[in-house]
């Protein structure tokens, strides 16, 4: 059997058992690298491992880390307070809040599942005490979080813009982050018509609310079993929080630092992950025993994933499986169906594996006929991209499962058909709509 038929049929094992059985994926990639790599590609331990992506993976663990200390100080319940309030607490921009928030903080760095854990039970926790739409608040959550995600310094925006300019495709990273922000967007805007977000309008919110709202010890923030009576508008509000919560010398050291490390990076085009290590760690000092355990708060497994993956996709294109691949799809004569097939695979494995490692696949197999010049490499690009993002609505995705587990005052049964019904319209229209936005205009 031929390398090629060998390395994808590891492909294939490889997102079969992540899917039913809870491996990480970035394990599984690494033993089918050293496997095929050793056995059927011929490949040295020193070959494989060159594929290992290793500056992704500084920027994985310095943004992470990063993101955790700012999460450990308060300063992301600072940034939900000021955004409400920015607003003059009116209910109906809480659901848009909540979208940029999250969208910000993957902008800035933060893991679309870190900003959805922080945010989600805050959002939901809102959504119960002004009679919100809970299927509308998260989900204004999880679009946010995946709008913002594909920013030139975010993990999605690093890893599909490295793949792309390794692979010598034409690269456009602000085309990446706003095709996928404008598209969240839109989406966000419809749930908003559909799911009762004009019912809200003319709402206000207290002062006092408002303040309870983003403050780190309110049950809204706990999310799990929270209770709502002093958590969310319960007799017990004046006892929990008689004034709003001061802002500290460190958070606002934080928040400049934050300001520093995008202007190094965008600006000063330094390195996002050295850079973010820098700065938490210049945060760290000034408290050490705070933040001793941000670096448990890493995301390791994600680190792993990423890492395996891209390492194994490495392996795929020294088998010259790409190639292989590449060369039977421009042999269909059709890019414009390949763009969409590969849309709705990204799409559909996506919602029930990792956003993350099937944009790096579906984007190394797409190279080949992009590189052939037949069709946009940009659309094409930026649609896979959308594509394999969006469905992380789905209840069996991290996200997805999030937002199921902080919903407050729900049938939870009702609750979670609710989103599997989302998510399945998400899985049939989102790759569609995003090839006939991206990739049809740049093939006519």
């Amino acid at each position: 059997m031929s390398p090629q038929i060998v390395s994808i049929l590891a492909l294939v094992a490889i997102f079969a058992i992540a899917t039913f059985l809870p491996i990480n994926m970035g394990a599984l990639a690494f033993v089918a690298a050293f496997g095929v790599g050793t056995l059927s590609v011929g490949l040295s331990t020193d070959e494989i491992l060159a594929g290992f992506p290793s500056e992704l993976v500084v920027t994985l663990i310095g943004v992470t880390y990063l993101f955790a200390i700012a999460q450990n100080n308060g300063t992301v319940d600072l940034m939900v307070r000021g955004a409400v309030r920015l607003v003059g607490g009116r209910v109906a921009a809480i659901p848009w809040i909540m979208f940029g928030v999250t969208a910000l903080l993957t902008a800035i760095g933060a893991l679309s599942p870190a900003a959805v854990a922080i945010i989600a039970p805050i959002a939901l926790g809102f959504a119960a005490r002004y009679r919100i739409n809970p299927l509308l608040m998260g989900m204004m959550v999880v679009h946010g979080a995946q709008g913002g995600g594909f920013s030139p310094i975010s993990v999605y925006g690093v890893t599909v813009n490295t793949i792309v300019e390794d692979e010598g495709l034409p690269s456009s990273p602000l085309a990446v982050f706003l095709g996928s922000l404008f598209f969240n967007l839109a989406i966000a805007l419809v749930l908003f018509v559909l799911f009762g977000g004009r019912q809200l309008l003319g709402q206000k919110a207290t002062a006092r609310e408002e303040a309870f709202a983003g403050h780190p010890h309110g049950s809204v923030v706990r999310g799990h079993g929270a209770s709502t009576g002093a958590g969310v508008g319960g007799e017990g509000d004046d006892d929990v929080l008689p004034h709003t919560p001061r802002v500290t010398v460190e958070q606002v050291l934080t928040l400049a630092g934050l300001v520093v490390v995008a202007v190094l990076a965008l600006v000063f085009d330094l390195d996002i992950g050295l850079v973010s290590i820098t700065v938490a760690v210049a945060l760290a000092l000034f408290s050490a025993q705070r933040h001793k355990g941000a670096v448990t708060q890493i995301s390791w497994s994600t680190v792993l994933l990423i890492a395996g993956v891209l390492t194994f996709v490495a392996v795929l294109q020294e088998a010259g499986t790409i190639e292989y691949v590449g060369e039977a799809v421009v042999g269909l004569g059709i890019p414009l169906l390949v763009a969409l097939l590969l849309a709705y695979i990204g799409g559909v494995v996506s919602a029930f594996a990792s956003s993350t490692a099937i944009i790096g696949v579906a984007i190394s197999l797409a190279v080949p006929f992009l590189l052939a010049g037949d069709i946009g490499a940009v659309g094409v690009v930026v649609a896979l991209s959308v594509a394999s993002t969006i469905v992380d609505v789905s209840p069996f995705s991290t996200n997805g499962a999030l937002v199921l587990a902080n919903a407050q005052d729900v049938d939870r049964d009702r609750f979670y058909k609710q989103l599997l019904a989302y998510a399945g319209v998400v899985v049939a229209v989102g790759p569609l709509l995003a090839w006939l936005v991206f990739v049809v205009p740049g093939w006519l």
